[in-house]
């Protein structure tokens, strides 16, 4: 089992593991209200440090959209531990399509930990496999 160190920067429910599915829900740390074409960075009320070798991804919940009317501005977030230091709180890019408010403690995205991409080098070559797919978008026709 990993162990996730946290620290919640203002007063809103804990963080718990749900007992379906592999993603964690994050609160909004304060009441935001936004207009139709306005964008902000939603503070969620946590830091964390996380395991070795690892990052967060925060993506928006499947509701966030039908309920609050925003999306990711940056489609997902990523986290890695070089941003856990005593004021680096994590943050939901909101963009919203019409008027919306969220309230303190409303669930508006989820993260879940990966393990980071290992070093790479790149080799240059004058040709890849034989044979193609068939070109971009080329895995089916419907």
């Amino acid at each position: 089992m990993k162990t996730i160190k946290i620290k919640y920067f203002t007063d809103i429910e804990p963080i718990e593991k749900i007992s379906k599915g592999d993603w964690i829900d994050l609160r909004a740390a304060k009441d935001v209200e936004l207009e139709a074409g306005e964008h902000t960075l939603i503070p969620l009320g946590v830091g964390m440090i996380l395991p070795e070798g690892y990052e967060a991804h925060i993506v928006p919940r499947s509701s966030t959209f039908k309920k609050y009317s925003v999306i990711q501005a940056n489609h997902m977030g990523i986290i890695d531990n070089s941003y856990s230091g005593e004021e680096d709180e994590w943050k939901f890019s909101a963009y919203a399509v019409e008027h919306t408010f969220i309230k303190k403690n409303d669930r508006i995205c989820q993260f879940r930990i990966m393990k980071k991409q290992p070093e790479i080098s790149f080799e240059e070559v004058e040709h890849l496999n034989e044979k193609s797919r068939g070109g971009f978008g080329s895995t089916g026709t419907n």
